[in-house]
């Protein structure tokens, strides 16, 4: 399995740590948000990771060259020209995955007990163009699943944006993405329009009409965004 490590954003949530570090090199513990992801990832079969970068894009890659890259096959996107947002960012990697198997997208930020074998073998099973990680807890922002599971929409409970690419006759499900999913290399011919700098959350709401997106449930597992001091305190804990 191949994987994507968003790790470019600015991280000014995370600040003032983010003022002299980049998102990626935040501390977890004893151990750096990246460096924990990594070594996470590769135990559960990932073989080959591609991490882009923009934020002091320098320091991530002085600190992987440091450690050998922990070992493992480690290619860089490099996006210091100009953040490309996430959608962008999977667009300018896309050379990276060229061997048609469905790879993985991870958010440098995030900690969780999910198992990404789980979420890759239910994604082969369901056909889908992309299984997103989802669960029920409080967000200001959702995706609508049906009760198959099936993306029909978002929803932003702060402004009351919502949209409604497939329809549905039925009371939809409010999910909140865990920064998670496994994803068809198809997907890459399919972003031609949308630019060099755009959310992928926007590509998957514009090919949910058209392409089967799914979601992956995520309950009972644990789950925490680093995004903040305070939560990047948490997850600390969390492990």
């Amino acid at each position: 399995m191949k994987a994507l490590i968003l790790a470019a954003g600015l991280g000014t949530r995370l600040q003032p740590l983010t003022d002299d570090l980049p998102k990626a090199l935040a501390p977890l513990g004893d151990v750096t948000l990246l460096e924990h992801n990594l070594k996470t990832l590769a135990a559960q079969g990932v073989t080959d990771f591609i991490v882009n970068v923009h934020h002091k894009a320098d320091m991530v890659e002085d600190f992987l060259r440091r450690h050998n890259n922990f070992g493992l096959n480690i290619a860089i996107s490099d996006e210091r020209a100009q953040l490309l947002d996430t959608g962008g960012g999977l667009k300018h990697a896309a050379w990276f995955f060229d061997d048609g198997k469905p790879f993985l997208i991870y958010n440098v930020d995030i900690i969780t007990s999910l198992s990404v074998q789980r979420i890759y073998e239910q994604h082969l099973q369901n056909g889908a163009l992309a299984t997103l990680a989802v669960g029920y807890r409080s967000s200001s922002r959702y995706f609508l699943f049906d009760s198959g599971h099936r993306l029909h929409g978002w929803r932003n409970v702060k402004t009351g944006e919502e949209r409604r690419p497939l329809a549905s006759s039925e009371k939809l499900n409010t999910l909140a993405f865990g920064g998670i999913h496994v994803v068809n290399t198809e997907i890459f011919a399919l972003l031609n329009g949308f630019g060099d700098k755009f959310s992928i959350i926007d590509a998957y709401l514009s090919l949910a009409s058209t392409h089967c997106i799914m979601g992956y449930d995520m309950q009972g597992e644990k789950w925490a965004d680093a995004g903040t001091p305070e939560r990047l305190r948490e997850a600390a804990a969390l492990l």
